[in-house]
């Protein structure tokens, strides 16, 4: 498909251009926070499997007030938040390379390892994290109860980390694949959150297996997390709710448009995987 044709099908696809975002994904975290307040008080937060930088954008722009991304020239990362505590500290973290945004320290690693959770622990001065985000997943083969499978495995590595750099009564918000074994996934996180949600961003295309766990109220406190109850309660019941207006636009439909070329991206890959 061409550009020109995929900007005139996904209209969130060229909004985000038009509007500086790196990846239309941006506007599902924003209307999940329509919905749930997640940046309320936060001071601390995490973005896990960030690149291309679209959440970490989010972020920057609600954290920090920086509204740099709309001229889509992002600035090297500010420095100075580390010394202050009472600036938000924004950490990022993916395998790739990520180009600079504003407020955000970058952290080229992997999510699984010990040397990551150090690295960010040390930029937040020892404190824990209010918020961590994990938009990643794999690239999709198509076969559901694969994709499935594969994204429970990165969401249990992000759920890992995230046991090891989060405050007690933080929020963790992921990506999930809706499948046969998803109430797996809501039992693991009610063992270590007190509530539970799986939500829709009314961006996210309706064809789409994806939706996105959000869980509030982290149980523990520092090694308490080692302690971990296992016992559910039965039956377990996960709230599902739909964010953003309904008015907005529809991500599977197809808008008439008078465009006659297409944007470029804001941020190109650096140093994609493939080509």
């Amino acid at each position: 498909m061409g550009k020109l044709s995929r900007d005139r099908r996904d209209i969130y696809y060229r909004r985000a251009k038009q509007e500086g975002f790196r990846a239309r994904s941006a506007y599902k975290l924003i209307q999940i926070d329509e919905k749930y307040n997640i940046f309320d008080k936060v001071t601390r937060a995490v973005d896990l499997c960030a690149a291309p930088g679209s959440w970490s954008q989010v972020l920057s722009t609600k954290l920090l007030n920086n509204s740099e991304y709309n001229e889509g020239q992002p600035k090297e990362t500010d420095k100075i938040a580390s010394n202050n505590e009472e600036a938000p500290l924004i950490v990022a973290v993916d395998l790739q390379e990520m180009a600079p945004i504003y407020g955000v320290n970058i952290i080229k690693g992997d999510i699984t390892s010990r040397l990551t959770v150090s690295r960010i622990l040390e930029y937040f001065q020892g404190k824990k994290a209010d918020l961590v985000l994990c938009d990643g997943s794999p690239d999709v083969t198509g076969l559901h109860d694969i994709d499935e499978y594969i994204q429970n495995q990165l969401l249990i590595s992000s759920l890992s980390i995230t046991s090891k750099i989060m405050r007690k009564g933080g929020t963790f918000v992921a990506k999930i694949f809706r499948g046969e074994n998803i109430s797996r996934i809501y039992q693991q996180m009610f063992c270590y959150f007190e509530l539970v949600d799986c939500c829709k961003p009314e961006s996210s295309r309706n064809s789409s297996l994806e939706a996105f766990i959000v869980c509030r109220y982290f149980k523990f406190d520092d090694q308490d997390s080692t302690n971990v109850n296992f016992e559910i309660p039965d039956p377990l019941t996960v709230p599902f709710i739909s964010c953003g207006d309904l008015s907005e636009y529809d991500p599977d439909k197809t808008y008439e448009t008078e465009y006659t070329s297409s944007l470029e991206p804001i941020q190109p890959p650096i140093n994609a995987p493939y080509h």
